[in-house]
């Protein structure tokens, strides 16, 4: 199912697929954090680290089927379907926007 998915989100999770780290990098300010798996990465720089680690780690497909807002957070929740232990997962995206950035986003199960 397709979902309307503000620009930033939609452009992270095209940059996701085609397992572009800079891409995914760009989609954040550059000062965003990002909480995945236990770990945090400041800055664009850990960011862009962080997605080509990942990438390297895990082959995946992420679809998007889920939309809401909580507090001043967009939550987009995702099927994983991947090499990656416990997979098939639908996993919590909660997103903090600043302008047309991503200025934090925090993985979740």
């Amino acid at each position: 199912m397709a979902i309307a998915l503000p620009d930033v989100i939609a452009r992270y999770f095209a940059a996701d697929t085609e397992q572009d780290g800079d891409a995914v990098s760009r989609c954040f300010t550059e000062t965003a954090t990002v909480k995945d798996e236990g770990h945090s990465y400041v800055g664009r720089d850990a960011i862009r680290q962080w997605k080509a680690d990942s990438s390297r780690k895990y082959t995946y497909t992420v679809e998007p089927f889920s939309i809401s807002t909580e507090d001043d957070r967009t939550v987009v929740t995702s099927h994983l379907v991947g090499d990656f232990p416990g997979s098939p997962v639908d996993l919590r995206y909660l997103f903090t926007l600043d302008d047309e950035k991503i200025a934090a986003l925090e993985i979740v199960l």
